[in-house]
């Protein structure tokens, strides 16, 4: 009698029976008889992936985010070692600034001093806290030179600020480069012209022995001087920032109508619009971003009219048309060696500009342009 053969149950066989020991069967290695991949090797494969995915996810997770090799992410040593070339060229107009510009901060603290510039300097000059400042708000003739001031500005924003966009504008339908470059360079040269030169030919045109006076007089006509005359004063001086800086607004309007994409002019022909509506509708829009920051700007700088352009003209017309907050600091402040009150003066025209760049920036928001800095 045979003995019976024992049939052992593979614990890789799956529920139906269909697997296959792990040796496989006589039809190949880890193959069942059909081809098909066994049980065994499809639990390997899918460890193994498991395995890697999970080396994965823990390689990740000790690296933090943005600072692996392959997030891009450095160290701040290792930026420092790339661009110290920059950062070296850098240095002399960090040193500038700070010499220049953040280290005089600390004279302010002579506005809240009886200064004594002589005998006793910041150290020894006393403590009066806000006197300085409580001397300016009851100074009546400082009200009428900051509204002057206000005023004088504001007729220069009128009158000044649309002149550069206009020109720009002009300057960008010329279709000749060379013609286009000859413009440029007209209204461009007087900026490199001081302030002296700019006021003497204003007085060679306009004074009462100018030649359009002289003009008037021999064709019977009564002459006249703008340069002396109060109430024209603020014109004047805006007819003289328009020659002089116009052409440096326009480099800036200019770059802006460069950046304008051609095809929005195209599609804008196609559509049947005409030269004006093409300028209404694609360049005017494309030049809003640029015209609010330059404004907001400006606003901000209402009270840094030219010093050296009023103080030339002020003994011409008066105190009274011309004189600015500049110029009232410098005569009542600084010529009688009163440096508390000037310094007193310098820091509210700070806190005013700051104001006033605040509540522009405010207005550009509103009117959906950045300004300044974008609103969060």
């Amino acid at each position: 009698m045979k003995p019976r053969a024992t049939v052992t149950t593979d614990p890789d066989r799956t529920a139906d029976g269909a697997g296959a020991p792990a040796g496989g069967s006589g039809d190949g290695d880890g193959k069942d008889g059909s081809g098909n991949r066994t049980d065994r090797s499809r639990a390997i494969g899918t460890r193994g992936s498991r395995t890697a995915k999970e080396s994965k996810k823990g390689s990740a997770k000790k690296a933090p985010a943005g600072t692996g090799p392959q997030a891009g992410g450095i160290t701040w040593r290792q930026r420092l070692r790339r661009d110290r070339t920059l950062v070296l060229m850098t240095l002399p107009a960090i040193a500038l600034l700070l010499i220049f510009n953040y280290i005089p901060l600390l004279g302010n603290i002579v506005a809240f001093q009886d200064y004594d510039v002589y005998d006793l300097g910041i150290t020894g000059s006393p403590f009066v806290g806000f006197d300085n400042f409580t001397r300016i708000f009851e100074d009546y003739r400082f009200w009428e030179v900051l509204i002057n001031t206000l005023v004088i500005f504001i007729t220069q924003l009128v009158l000044f600020f649309p002149i550069p966009i206009a020109i720009a504008l002009l300057v960008n339908t010329i279709m000749s480069a060379r013609v286009r470059a000859w413009v440029q360079a007209v209204v461009y040269l007087p900026h490199f012209f001081s302030w002296v030169l700019v006021v003497t030919v204003f007085q060679q045109m306009f004074g009462g022995a100018g030649l359009v006076a002289q003009w008037l007089r021999e064709h019977g006509h009564e002459g006249f001087d703008l340069m002396t005359d109060p109430g024209f004063f603020k014109f004047l001086v805006s007819a003289q920032a328009v020659w002089k800086d116009a052409g440096w607004g326009v480099i800036v309007f200019l770059a802006a109508l460069a950046a304008v994409n051609t095809d929005l002019y195209e599609a804008a022909a196609v559509d049947g619009a005409g030269r004006w509506r093409r300028m209404w509708h694609v360049t005017l829009p494309a030049l809003r971003p640029v015209i609010a920051l330059l404004l907001v700007l400006r606003v901000g700088s209402a009270l840094n009219l030219d010093f050296e352009q009023i103080l030339l003209q002020r003994d011409q017309v008066g105190a009274g048309a011309s004189e600015i907050l500049d110029t009232y600091i410098w005569w009542t402040g600084i010529k009688t060696g009163d440096f508390g009150y000037a310094a007193a003066a310098g820091i509210f025209k700070g806190l005013f500009s700051v104001a006033m760049v605040l509540g522009a920036n405010k207005v550009a928001h509103m009117l959906g342009e950045q300004g300044v800095y974008s609103k969060k």
